[in-house]
Formats: C-alpha cells, sequence, structure tokens
C-alpha cells in the first residue's frame, strides 16, 4: 500500500511532467509516401546552391510538409561564412515580418473570447489613436521653387474621415506608418530609443500624421501597425506579449525555440548579412531588438521546424496535436480575401486577409501556388505558406535579403507534388 507521502510525490512529478512544454517533433515520411518526388525535390537543393554561388545569401534552410509529415529538410552553405560553419536544420533566424501572422494569430484568439472585434478602433485600446490627422503633399509652384526630394516636400494635415481599426492594422489598410514621405520623415522624429519598450513608444506615434484616409488603399506597414496591435494584445489579455504567445502559442504548439529575443552568443544563430557590390556583408541586429520591445512587425527569433508548428496548426484548421488555438472558422477568416487583388497597392493575383497573403488567382500572380494558399514572408530572406487543398507546408529560411529566391523556391516546391496525400487531413 502507498504511503500519502509516496502518492503525494507521484502527484507531483505526474504535475511537473504534464506542465513542461511539448517538443516540435514533426513525423517525416519518404516523399512519395505523400505524393511528392524524390527527383523534383532535389532541385531545391540545386536551387539553394545557386543562390549560394551566386552570393544571393550564405546559406538555407528548406522544409516541406505533406498531410503533416516532412518530406524535404535540408540544411544548405554555411551559417556563418568568416567561421565556415556549415548551416544547421536547427539554426535560429530573425523572421522579420513572418511574426506577423502569429500576431495575427493572438488577435483572432482574443476575438474568440469577446475581448476584441475587429471594428474596434484602435483608439479603444490607445486614446491617443483617436482624431489621427491625414498628411496631404503641398503643392509648389515652379516660381517658388519645388523641394528637392519627396522626403523633403511640404505638406498640411487633414482630419482622417474615420478612426483607423483592428482590421485596418491587419490588413495594412490603415496608413499607419505605411512608407509615405511624410509619415516616414515624422516618425523618425519620434523612433525608438534605448531600451524603451511599446508602452513607452506607441503613445508618441499617435502624433505622426498617416498616409491615407483609412481603408481606401493597401500599403504595407512594414512595423508600427503590428507593433500597435501587439500592444492590444497585451491591453486586452492583461499580459506582455511575450509572456501571452509562449502561454497560448508557442507551449502548447511545442515551439521551444522561438523568442523574442534569445540570449547573446547563441551559437545556433545564423549570422545576417547585407548583400552589397563587394559581396555578403555583416549587419548587426535592428535597434529595436533590445529585449523589452516586443514588436509584432517583426522581433521573432525562430528555427524551421519551430515555424512549422504553427504553419501546421493553420493548415489544420487551428488545432495541432490535440491543442487548439482556433477554431476553424476564425482560420478560414484568416486566410479570406478581406481585401482584394484589385485594391490599390495590391499585387495582380495576390489578396490580402488578416495579417497573410491569400492566392486569389495564380495565374495573374505567375505563380505555381495552389488558389487560396497564404502566408507571408520577412525581410531577411525567410518565407513560408500554408496550401490546405495540397495539404502542404513550405519554410524558407535565410538571413539576407532576397525576393527573388521565394518565387523560386514556391516553383521548385510546387513542381514536385505528383500525386494526392495519401490518408485525410490531420485531425488529432
Amino acid at each position: 500500500m502507498k504511503t500519502p507521502i509516496k502518492s503525494s510525490l507521484l502527484l507531483v512529478m505526474l504535475w511537473a511532467v504534464l506542465a513542461l512544454p511539448l517538443s516540435a517533433a514533426t513525423p517525416t515520411a519518404r516523399p512519395e509516401e505523400v505524393g511528392l518526388s524524390s527527383e523534383r525535390l532535389r532541385r531545391i537543393t540545386e536551387l539553394m546552391e545557386r543562390h549560394i554561388g551566386a552570393g544571393s545569401f550564405s546559406g538555407a534552410v528548406t522544409l516541406v510538409a505533406r498531410h503533416g509529415r516532412i518530406a524535404h529538410f535540408e540544411a544548405h552553405g554555411l551559417m556563418d561564412r568568416e567561421a565556415k560553419k556549415p548551416m544547421a536544420k536547427d539554426a535560429m533566424f530573425r523572421i522579420m515580418s513572418m511574426t506577423k501572422p502569429v500576431v495575427g494569430v493572438g488577435i483572432l484568439m482574443l476575438m474568440e473570447e469577446g475581448k476584441v472585434r475587429l471594428t474596434d478602433p484602435v483608439s479603444k485600446f490607445l486614446p491617443e489613436y483617436k482624431g489621427l490627422k491625414v498628411a496631404v503633399a503641398q503643392q509648389v509652384g515652379r516660381a517658388s521653387g519645388a523641394a528637392a526630394s519627396p522626403a523633403e516636400a511640404p505638406f498640411y494635415t487633414v482630419p482622417a474621415d474615420r478612426e483607423i481599426t483592428i482590421r485596418d492594422l491587419l490588413t495594412h489598410t490603415s496608413g499607419l506608418m505605411s512608407g509615405g514621405p511624410f509619415s516616414t520623415r515624422e516618425g523618425r522624429k519620434v523612433a525608438v530609443k534605448g531600451k524603451e519598450s511599446l508602452a513607452d513608444y506607441l503613445p508618441r506615434l499617435g502624433n505622426v500624421p498617416i498616409d491615407f484616409q483609412p481603408g481606401t488603399r493597401w500599403a504595407y506597414s512594414a512595423q508600427a501597425g503590428f507593433d500597435v496591435l501587439v500592444r492590444i494584445v497585451e491591453l486586452a489579455s492583461g499580459q506582455p506579449f511575450d509572456r501571452f504567445a509562449k502561454q497560448r502559442i508557442f507551449d502548447p504548439l511545442g515551439m521551444k525555440d522561438t523568442f523574442f529575443y534569445p540570449a547573446e552568443g547563441n551559437p545556433r544563430m545564423a549570422t545576417l548579412y547585407r548583400k552589397t557590390d563587394k559581396g555578403l556583408e555583416r549587419t548587426p541586429n535592428p535597434n529595436f531588438m533590445n529585449g523589452v520591445y516586443f514588436s509584432g512587425g517583426g522581433g521573432l527569433f525562430t528555427t524551421a521546424e519551430d515555424y512549422l508548428q504553427f504553419a501546421l496548426m493553420l493548415m489544420n484548421n487551428g488545432q495541432l496535436n490535440g491543442a487548439r488555438l482556433l477554431s476553424p472558422r476564425l482560420v478560414e477568416l484568416m486566410a479570406s480575401p478581406f481585401i482584394s487583388a484589385d485594391t490599390p497597392g495590391r499585387a495582380a493575383g495576390e489578396a490580402f486577409g488578416l495579417s497573410v497573403r491569400v492566392v486569389t488567382d495564380p495565374t495573374a500572380r505567375n505563380t505555381f501556388l495552389s488558389k487560396g494558399s497564404f502566408g507571408w514572408s520577412g525581410a531577411y530572406g525567410t518565407h513560408f505558406w500554408v496550401d490546405q487543398k495540397e495539404q502542404l507546408v513550405a519554410i524558407l529560411m535565410t538571413q539576407t535579403a532576397n525576393n527573388e529566391a521565394r518565387g523560386d523556391f514556391e516553383n521548385m516546391v510546387m513542381q514536385s507534388i505528383v500525386g494526392a496525400p495519401t490518408g485525410g487531413p490531420q485531425t488529432n
């Protein structure tokens, strides 16, 4: 007969084990088992070797999963050129704007809980964003002399027709720091300083004029829009976003290698490079990666296999390995074309959903991707998409800006599909 003390100890140990985060351990398959061609997948390796040889980037990790199983997972080139350190499959990458879909999921989770609505004005959470002004270029006559460049041109402001909403931020139709010359110029005056947090910085941004009337066009808000969304998650949930993301997204999905600011000197960190006329050149982290500023626009570090767990959850309509983050209806909503491809500013054949691009016309986009595929990319060459029709997820990780490689990678993945995957969608 067990003593009460021994029973208590066993119970404590059991709870301790259950409390540990799951580890990302995606099953693998031979390509042919999931309707892919081994021979054709080798073209991905050849593609990466060509780009590395041409100096597009120093190294990469590529991953393709179908029907919830990894069929291709390879490391290419070097993660540190100077040290001649080979790229590793578990290398960590600065995924920049691939952070945005994670933030989008956080917002959708709070929507399901009734704490946030798509139609909520941002000022409901951040009063400084009530009464925003829109920047308008001031016409300068020839007699008085034209400004030397748009960044130096004079402008005036008019009141916004309406307040910007959470939907506007998720779909990049808010005009908030969307690359216009006047917002860019004024934004520099209130930029993040030192060890400031979102709570320190974002109120100042309410004084910067937006680039156009809300909802009238699509223009990418590279950082500010999703930084504001992160702050909204913090205020609506009562948690700092790094803690919210860990407890509500990363731990349930077994994403053990995903952080906002991993320790300096991490040996698994891929070196960041920029392309110059003289070749690849090492470059430092952006200044907003300061340990306390949780940028929704581009602050996360992760590995290819970790991010795969997030993408598989979306492919599987909101759940993975028994953990449900979203209902199927909310995933469908996320990947719906809220902003049509013919909206001013959008690319041909490519609509925009809630934090993700959505392929609506593969022919117009000149792409091999299926209609309905969705995903996003990062400034340093990272890229992913989810194809629910083909039950496929693909991820490219590099650390040098390169748009050309993304399209090439898409084509190499899609041309490897030669049959239907065995079985149906993952339901566990």
